[in-house]
């Protein structure tokens, strides 16, 4: 059950539990792979500097549309929850979704 407050969504614990040894990279696999239809193909490579980590995550042609989703709102989601989850390291981390 996702409870609201106002603007902030807390995610079901559930979610943080599973998706490996807790970093920003095994989320953004963790959430890619239940979105698509080919969870074998995502790949998310990580890139890291002193203050700003990006992450490039790319997955089969045909289920980029569902990764991105409509206008936006999918990665844009996605975006929000490294931004929340990259906050509490006091670094900051980009999503970028490759072809």
């Amino acid at each position: 059950m996702n409870e609201s407050l106002g603007s902030v969504v807390l995610l079901p614990s559930i979610l943080i539990r599973n998706y490996g040894d807790g970093t920003m990279k095994d989320l953004i696999n963790y959430i890619a792979q239940a979105l698509v239809d080919h969870p074998e193909e995502v790949q998310v490579t990580e890139v890291e500097g002193n203050q700003t980590s990006v992450l490039e995550l790319k997955v089969a042609k045909e289920d980029i549309g569902k990764v991105i989703g409509k206008q936006g709102r999918t990665a844009r989601a996605m975006r929000t929850i490294i931004s929340a989850a990259s906050a509490k390291e006091k670094k900051r981390t980009v999503l970028e979704i490759v072809e």
